[in-house]
């Protein structure tokens, strides 16, 4: 097990498959809220504030995902406690809701011949546009907020979920541990180096 601190409120656990095995967790009950879960989240927060003295004070977030070879990564944030005060203002605010919902797109694909089907329905529309990320043996187009305008948008998830789906991998974890197979012009490349007949 590795901890790192990425900031005052923020830290990443790596747990590899041979912790887990120790601790008689298979890969089938990470995602299960089972006692050895809760008993292996516990020894985590307690070895983070041993090592690197990040204290679990209050409410906090909890975010997890696998990495086919190495093993599980666990990113747990402190959440600001907000008052009832607090959340009538911010409902009073929809600017406040509005920076906080994406204007980014991603979809995932379950094989890469769904990612050409879909670029080939988005071209030439959108040739120009989009990355292209494989992660946890799938694949994923992500569109930068300012790649697109509200009705491109729209258009580009009307074509895109026809043969994949909105990803619930953010952006930020596809960079950071994922492989980038086109760095820009994702859809006008696979497009252009891949042809689809129907």
């Amino acid at each position: 097990m590795r901890i790192e601190r990425i900031s005052d409120t923020k830290v990443r656990i790596f747990i590899s498959y041979d912790d887990l095995e120790e601790r008689g967790i298979g890969r089938e009950e990470i995602w299960q809220n089972g006692r050895k879960i809760q008993e292996l989240f516990w020894d985590m927060m307690e070895k983070a504030y041993v090592e690197v003295g990040f204290e679990v004070v209050g409410p906090i977030a909890v975010e997890a995902f696998t990495m086919p070879a190495e093993g599980v990564v666990v990113v747990v944030s402190q959440v600001s406690s907000v008052t009832d005060e607090e959340e009538e203002d911010d409902e009073a605010e929809p600017a406040i809701d509005e920076e906080i919902e994406p204007a980014e797109l991603c979809f995932a694909f379950h094989d890469f011949e769904d990612a050409v089907r879909a670029a080939h329905a988005l071209c030439p529309k959108f040739s120009e546009k989009g990355r292209l990320f494989a992660y946890n043996a799938r694949f994923y187009f992500y569109f930068p907020a300012d790649e697109l305008t509200e009705s491109e948008q729209e258009s580009v998830a009307a074509l895109a979920e026809e043969y994949g789906e909105r990803a619930r991998t953010t952006p930020a974890v596809l960079e950071e541990y994922g492989t980038e197979v086109f760095s820009e012009r994702a859809v006008g490349q696979l497009c252009s180096k891949f042809p689809f007949a129907e």
